[in-house]
């Protein structure tokens, strides 16, 4: 369950950790990035995997000769690389654009296929804009929309997933896990539910990617969106598995290309393997010391700030996330000042997901994620853990 509001204890756990905050001084002139969910850097070697194919490797893919022979063979490269990490073929990859696109193909591509079959849609309501806007639009073309309600930690109901499938359901689409508040949602339990009603599921995993393990056929999904930039690749660059077999509308009119138009970016694309083939070989490691500093960083903020809440599942989350909301301050004014005192984290702008959880009213204004990277260190948790309760409290007192 989610952690309760609960008063600063006289006797903190981590008695060790807390000497050590006090002395940390706040960054001597560099920042602590601590945003790694809104866009990681690209890293070098991804930079040096795409610069032949801004440079000498130039083909245009749709070219018959050895130029366009070259471009075209590094993308059927790309996504069997890219493939590999999610457990899927190479045939099974579409490049897009990003998640955005990515979502909105597979929900508007099943929807419009499978229309004769029956036009409900199963989601929640703390997904991503771009899955539930592009849901919602739907009922105007005379689609039915369900949107499962969620617990206060942030995860649906699988019984009521279960009870309001009906014979005229074509499509699922739930989240992987939910990059405001990190929580992960039990996925293959939809899988398999999904599997015997014989309905499509869709999953979000662009927060999740490059960072926990994901295998599309353990999880039974059809269609799973995903992205680069998330995990130190480019921007511009995401894809979508589609399972081999699932009927999918394409929303564009295309030549060579069944799903996007236009002479492809093949530099992204090689970025884009470049980065997913890093992280999946340091994601062990990463995990490993990612979960050690989230842990540090909410046992000393529920030990030692008073009147806070955890947004999210305590334990069914990803490992680089954390969601907090404080009392007395408002998430926009805490990322304000600590941004002044060169930290970046962010912050909740419309307060759907957490007004569905219960963490936004008069007590709860708003909420701060922090999130970390493979550079993030155990001295950068201590000096933004300092500098947060300091700027709590003193907002408080100046009440």
């Amino acid at each position: 369950m989610a952690k309760k509001i609960k008063p600063k204890k006289s006797k903190p756990k981590s008695r060790s950790l807390k000497p050590a905050v006090k002395k940390a001084a706040v960054s001597s002139g560099r920042v602590i990035y601590m945003d790694y969910a809104a866009s990681t850097p690209v890293r070098k070697e991804v930079i040096d995997a795409m610069l032949p194919y801004m440079g000498e490797k130039f083909g245009n893919p749709s070219s018959p000769h050895g130029y366009g022979q070259e471009a075209r063979e590094a993308i059927e490269e790309s996504k069997e690389r890219i493939a590999k990490t999610i457990n899927a073929s190479p045939e099974e990859i579409v490049f897009t654009s990003g998640s955005t696109e990515s979502s909105v193909l597979g929900i508007k591509g099943i929807a419009y296929a499978k229309a004769g079959t029956g036009k409900h849609i199963l989601s929640s309501v703390i997904e991503h804009d771009s899955v539930f806007s592009t849901c919602k639009s739907l009922v105007a073309d005379g689609y039915m929309l369900s949107n499962l309600l969620v617990d206060i930690d942030g995860l649906i109901s699988i019984a009521d997933l279960r009870s309001k499938i009906t014979p005229k359901t074509t499509l699922i689409s739930i989240q992987h896990s939910n990059g405001e508040v990190g929580t992960i949602q039990p996925i293959e339990d939809v899988g398999r539910i999904a599997k015997e009603k014989n309905v499509t599921l869709h999953t979000d995993a662009t927060f999740s990617y490059g960072w926990v393990p994901l295998d599309v056929k353990r999880m039974n999904v059809d269609l799973m969106t995903f992205d680069a930039h998330h995990s130190y690749g480019p921007k511009g660059i995401g894809a979508l598995f589609i399972k081999e077999g699932t009927q999918i509308k394409p929303l564009l009119n295309s030549r060579g290309n069944q799903f996007r138009p236009g002479t492809l970016d093949i530099a992204s694309m090689v970025g884009f393997a470049t980065a997913a083939e890093l992280a999946h070989k340091e994601m062990k490691s990463n995990y490993k010391n990612l979960v050690k500093m989230q842990k540090t960083f909410i046992d000393y903020v529920e030990e030692n700030i008073k009147f806070v809440k955890l947004n999210g599942h305590i334990s069914r989350r990803l490992p680089q996330n954390i969601n907090f909301s404080f009392s007395g301050i408002t998430g926009q004014e805490l990322i304000k000042q600590l941004e002044s005192n060169k930290v970046i984290a962010s912050t909740s702008i419309d307060g759907r997901v957490l007004e569905a959880i219960g963490a936004k009213g008069e007590k709860f204004t708003g909420s701060v994620r922090f999130s970390f990277g493979k550079d993030t260190s155990p001295a950068d948790v201590k000096t933004v853990l300092h500098l947060v309760q300091t700027l709590v409290e003193r907002e408080r007192k100046s009440y």
